[in-house]
This record gives structure tokens, C-alpha cells and sequence, in this order.
């Protein structure tokens, strides 16, 4: 492998892959497309109508994407071996190919880690990053809001640290992402706000936004239905608890299905 293609494609609809990306795909001698079980193919399913679309001369590699050990009492440790295991399997799917894409849910720079996984390869490929979409983006666009107050600080954040030390001092509004435990029913809602999206850009998108004390119960039921109904969720959302006029920032209530 000489050259590596990251190639951003947004949150799920075909139509936020940009010209750019359509052309470094046309490029490429090999698109792999990761497999990530049968609960999650559909995801494989929309890389592959991409593919078709977008490059339908270039040969696709699938493979079966390696599955972190979430019993190792050591997350990072966990994390490092389970990137190793990733590289390796980049490395053997991509065979003798020289130009190989990788098609990167929203964008390669925002929590992801295929430019960490990239790093390890041996011998080192050229790596070239074609940026996309990424799904604070695509919130936003979704409940029509900015994403920040105005001249104010916005802190993109995990669930887990959301969990693990409270809102974060010096700020009042935070995007967080890779939440799989709803870690907003630890906070305080007394004046908070969120605006919350799964399936953002896909048919199934689902919106609520609202007080947290309104809102909040009725993400959970709406995430708990539709991740029975799919097998699996993908979802991010916004929190706010300045001060300034809320109705400047964004609709009141439940969005419901779009």
C-alpha cells in the first residue's frame, strides 16, 4: 500500500459525500468496507450503495472488523490493542493494492481513530485526508441552530467524561458524542437545554430537543424503541445552560421522525 485514502462521507446519506470524495474514490485501486456484524449491516450496506454509486469501477474488499475487548479493565491498553488488531486487518484486506480507500463515517478528524490506526502501518503509506460531514454538523443543520452562543466557547466532549467528571467548568455549552449510556440523566436539568438527533442524515433520523427535564424522557424512550427496532443506534447531542434568549437558538419541543 503507497497511498491511504480517508475519505469523510458524512452521517449516513450518500448526498453529503462531497465532490472530492467522489473523485478520490474514482481514484482508488481497492475500497475496503469494514463489516461490523450482523446487527450493524446495514452500515456496511451504505458503504456499499456509496461505492456503487460513487465508484462503480473500483473493486470493494470487505472485511470483518476487529471487536474491542470492553472487559479489559484497562481502556486505553484496550483501545491500543484493538487499533493494532484494526491495522492488521487494513493491512491484509488491502492485499497488494497500491491507492486504497477507507470511507470514514462523518469526518476522519473528529472521534475517530482511522488516523491513529493508519499510523501504524509498516511499512507507512501516504495518507491523504478528504474531510466530511460530521455529526455535530449535522445536528445542527437538523434542529436549524448554530452551534455556538454568540462570541461563546463550545466543548466537544465524550459521554464517558460527561459521566465521569460533570459538566465541565468555563463553559456553558457542550456537544457530546459517543454516548451510549445517556449520561445527561446525571446532570442537573434545572435550566439546561439539549438538542438531541439519531440516524442524522438517514431515513430513519429522529429529532427531540426541549427543556432537559421535558426532553430528556422522551430520548430515552424514543432511543430505547429505535435501537430495538434497528439492532443499533448512533446518536450525539448539544447541552446548553447559559443565559442568553433561547428562542434566538433553536425551536422548542420534540421534532419527532423525519
Amino acid at each position: 500500500m503507497r497511498e491511504l485514502l480517508l475519505i469523510g462521507i458524512g452521517t449516513g446519506n450518500p448526498d453529503h459525500l462531497t465532490a472530492e470524495g467522489r473523485r478520490r474514490m474514482a481514484e482508488a485501486d481497492l475500497i475496503l468496507v469494514p463489516r461490523k456484524g450482523r446487527d450493524k449491516s446495514d452500515l456496511a450496506e451504505i458503504r456499499r450503495a456509496i461505492c456503487a454509486d460513487a465508484a462503480p469501477l473500483v473493486p470493494v474488499a470487505e472485511f470483518d472488523l476487529p471487536v474491542r475487548d470492553a472487559a479489559n479493565p484497562d481502556y486505553r491498553q484496550g483501545v491500543e490493542d484493538w487499533h493494532d488488531a484494526i491495522a492488521l486487518a487494513w493491512a491484509r484486506a488491502a492485499g497488494g493494492a497500491a491507492r486504497v480507500a477507507l470511507l470514514i463515517w462523518g469526518d476522519p478528524s473528529l472521534y475517530d481513530s482511522s488516523l491513529r490506526i493508519a499510523a501504524r502501518l509498516d511499512p507507512a503509506p501516504q495518507v491523504r485526508v478528504v474531510p466530511g460531514i460530521t455529526a455535530i454538523q449535522a445536528l445542527c443543520a437538523a434542529h436549524a441552530i448554530p452551534l455556538n452562543a454568540v462570541g461563546a466557547p463550545v466543548l466537544v466532549t465524550t459521554g464517558r467524561r460527561l459521566r465521569d467528571e460533570g459538566w465541565p467548568a468555563g463553559v456553558d455549552r457542550l456537544a457530546v458524542m459517543l454516548d451510549g449510556e445517556t449520561s445527561f440523566r446525571g446532570l442537573d436539568p434545572q435550566g439546561v437545554r439539549i438538542w438531541w438527533g439519531a440516524y442524522l442524515g438517514m431515513d430513519e433520523q429522529i429529532l427531540e430537543a426541549g427543556p432537559l427535564a421535558e426532553a430528556g424522557p422522551r430520548i430515552l424512550a424514543a432511543r430505547a424503541a429505535a435501537r430495538a427496532r434497528h439492532g443499533w443506534i448512533m446518536d450525539i447531542y448539544l447541552l446548553d445552560r447559559g443565559a442568553d434568549d433561547r428562542r434566538k437558538d433553536g425551536p422548542e419541543g420534540g421534532q419527532g421522525e423525519t
